[in-house]
């Protein structure tokens, strides 16, 4: 009981801090901005400029995008685990995103509640986790349609009931894609490197590809490809490979302009490949707005 009332202590003053953060950015940004220009339009401006410096694809369900984008996005998810046993994620590695100028974008992740249904395992929220990306290279429709972006993220090992890491962990990644017309592929290579335990929790390298399709203005498809490679712990040596098919709706206003904030809902499910894989049939629902 002690030790969970630590961590439950941890992970309040770890979102104290993350909203101080994220308080003291935004009124940075604001400082910086013309007297004629209200911090309110700065705010939402900031998805319409990336256009002119960023291709225009949809954000893809699991691989990690590398353009900026300013967004809230919530999920949930729906797996059978190996033993068949059902988990509900609420969050699922979900949060929001702001734009700092034309080079970074802080992500935080709040923790999800994580639901079992199976005995012995007990229902609670997962870790905490913030993440930073890094524009290397851009160019829009008239200038390469490509982009190029380094991230790295930090998750908080906050957890509650074991439902999150053993130990804080860094997972840095570089994410590029290219468009060509209604077409666009994505790819993000990237690793899981804990602080600790390292012969209990292992490491693992992740790559993610995702093939995407403009169908309609308001409809969009992809194809997504994510393989993980484990090295030490319970898995060493071992590879899972998922495909993840999902479709995209985008909700705009009929009077929108790339100024205003939008909706996307979204769902898809990742499909196991491999022979071993930690869970199966994971069934994704998400809401996002970009402002």
């Amino acid at each position: 009981m002690a030790y969970q009332f630590e961590k439950e202590e941890k992970m309040n003053r770890f979102g104290i801090v993350i909203s101080l953060v994220l308080a003291s950015m935004l009124m940075t940004d604001s400082c910086v901005v013309s007297g004629q220009q209200s911090f309110r339009e700065r705010f939402i401006a900031h998805n319409s400029e990336m256009g002119a410096l960023q291709p225009s694809w949809i954000v893809p369900l699991v691989t990690p995008d590398p353009r900026l984008i300013q967004y809230a996005r919530v999920s949930v998810s729906h797996e059978y685990t190996a033993a068949h046993a059902e988990t509900v994620n609420y969050g699922n590695g979900r949060g929001f995103g702001l734009i700092s100028g034309n080079r970074f974008e802080f992500d935080y992740v709040q923790p999800a509640y994580i639901q079992h249904n199976t005995a012995g395992a007990m229902d609670g929220f997962g870790d905490t986790s913030m993440t930073v990306k890094y524009r290397i290279a851009s160019g829009n429709a008239k200038h390469g349609n490509f982009d190029i972006a380094a991230i790295l993220n930090h998750c908080f090992a906050t957890g509650s009931y074991k439902n999150g890491g053993a130990t804080d962990s860094f997972g840095p990644t570089l994410a590029g894609g290219y468009a060509f017309r209604r077409f666009d592929v994505i790819s993000a290579l990237g690793g899981t490197l804990p602080t600790g335990l390292i012969a209990v929790q292992g490491r693992s390298i992740a790559w993610n590809t995702a093939g995407q399709l403009h169908a309609t203005p308001h409809i969009w498809f992809e194809v997504g490809n994510n393989a993980t490679f484990y090295f030490s712990g319970a898995h060493d040596g071992k590879m899972q490979n998922f495909v993840t098919p999902a479709a995209f709706y985008v909700v705009r206003r009929k009077e929108w302009k790339p100024t205003h904030p939008f909706l996307v809902i979204d769902a898809g499910m990742q499909i196991a490949t491999s022979g071993f894989h930690t869970y199966n049939h994971n069934l994704i629902a998400e809401t996002r707005i970009l402002f």
